[in-house]
């Protein structure tokens, strides 16, 4: 018999239940990838749970801010000191791989998490990284440039120090308002960045190049895109990197202009591989939305990118050079997501109905993964056999949206995905991941606070 104090009891536990997964919606502090507490956000209107947070939560939200805020003053008050904040130990999700995590602040402007994704404002605070030698060379969104010594993650300071560049100088010069640096890359002594402009209420992507120089960058444009489009948006991609015979590879997303991706006339949604002395464009690929990274593996040839999908549907495509001619990945015609009005409707004008979802039924090429729902995914890192303690093959893929680094074993053919892992940080975006060989750690830019972590799989 079910007495009152049975009743009583579980609904004091259904009430605690609800009670804490809407402080985890309404502080953000959940797991995007959650179904339970995705189902929970979803049947919350926005404005409810924003004023549940702001009414109701008043105090935590108040304590969980002011622990934020405290955190940005020491931040500021350490400078350049690059000062080691955080140390603990994260395990994956799946095999239970153990990971020591390190903590370091860049001086950089932090995001502002209540804008949400889309605000211009925090497209100036996504910051990238890039190896050269021994050192670690970091751009912030706004193109400020420092360095400090790989080894210095040994030590509880990283000691970074400020490297001029005349960026402020092109901006003005060519009255140009900067929306945010898209990429840093350096290859052959030479450091390369994209950069999302306006000009005359349009706004375009451009490349520039300097001579590496510890004392001065000097920066001259390489490479512009030569088309524009009206109105901010975060579809711009601009990743770089290394390529074949004297070329570097740049993605450029479709800047939300319908057709444009399928259009060969438009430079929109495609893969460029450019030419280190005639800044000459090849195109590689076509058909992508919002490409955010971006490697080639040379002893494979092939190219690995990954792309925002719109509300579902992130990708990871795989561009085997052998065997595409001219690969065509499907956007926006194809695509595993919906639209962020809930709407499955393609913005192609050539194509009515909704998104196809098998890509290759209409002669596109299916992504290697998609996730469902999205992870905000942004640059992965492969990692050969003799890197890995399993001699396997994976990929490591970072993620905005999910705050997760996913471990995902391959086969030697690139065809198959053999197992999944994941590693997850909440409450945190991570921009940008590398691996460093020499000290075995992988290197990610978390852009919230913001600061640059290293992450090394114990031994046990």
């Amino acid at each position: 018999m079910i007495t009152k104090k049975k009743i009583l009891f579980f609904f004091l536990i259904l009430f605690v239940l609800i009670f804490v997964l809407a402080w985890n919606v309404v502080s953000g502090g959940y797991d995007r990838q959650n179904k339970i507490i995705l189902f929970f956000k979803e049947i919350i209107p926005p404005k409810i749970y924003k004023k549940a947070r702001d009414v109701i939560f008043i105090i935590p939200d108040l304590k969980e801010r002011n622990k934020f805020l405290t955190r940005q003053v020491d931040k500021f008050e350490q400078g350049l000191e690059g000062k080691l904040f955080n140390k603990d130990v994260v395990i994956s999700t799946n095999k239970k791989k153990k990971y020591e995590l390190k903590e370091f602040y860049l001086p950089f402007q932090r995001l502002d998490l209540r804008l949400g994704w889309h605000g211009e404002k925090n497209s100036r605070r996504a910051h990238h990284f890039e190896f050269f030698q021994d050192k670690v060379i970091v751009i912030s969104g706004e193109g400020q440039t420092i360095y400090f010594n790989k080894n210095n993650i040994l030590k509880k300071k990283l000691n970074q120090k400020n490297i001029p560049n005349n960026i402020i100088k092109i901006l003005n010069k060519n009255n140009f308002e900067l929306i945010g640096i898209r990429d840093l890359f350096i290859e052959d002594n030479q450091v390369y960045f994209t950069m999302l402009v306006r000009n005359s209420e349009k706004l375009t992507i451009k490349v520039y190049r300097s001579d590496l120089s510890f004392e001065n960058l000097n920066f001259q444009l390489f490479y512009e895109v030569n088309e524009y489009w009206q109105g901010y948006n975060v579809y711009s991609g601009g990743r770089l990197s290394n390529f074949k015979n004297n070329k570097i590879l740049l993605s450029i997303g479709y800047n939300a202009v319908p057709s444009a991706a399928q259009s060969l006339e438009s430079n929109f949604g495609k893969i460029f591989a450019i030419d280190k002395d005639t800044a000459k464009a090849e195109l590689i690929s076509y058909g992508h939305r919002n490409p955010q990274g971006l490697i080639y593996i040379e002893n494979e040839n092939i190219i690995i990118n990954t792309e925002h999908g719109p509300k579902g549907g992130d990708e990871i495509n795989i561009n085997f050079l052998d065997k595409y001619t001219l690969p065509n990945y499907g956007w926006d015609i194809a695509s595993y997501g919906t639209n962020y009005d809930g709407t499955d409707e393609s913005y192609n004008a050539e194509h009515e109905g909704p998104y196809e979802k098998s890509h290759e039924e209409f002669g596109f090429i299916e992504p290697f993964k998609y996730f469902v729902p999205s992870i905000g995914i942004s640059q992965l890192v492969y990692m050969p056999n003799e890197l890995n303690k399993d001699s396997e093959k994976y990929l490591f893929v970072s993620s905005l949206r999910a705050g997760s680094v996913y471990l995902i074993k391959i086969d030697d053919e690139f065809n198959k995905i053999l197992d999944e892992d994941r590693l997850m940080f909440l409450d945190q975006r991570i921009r940008d991941i590398k691996y460093d060989e020499e000290n075995k750690v992988f290197f990610l830019i978390f852009e919230v606070t913001p600061s640059i972590a290293t992450l090394k799989e114990l031994i046990d």
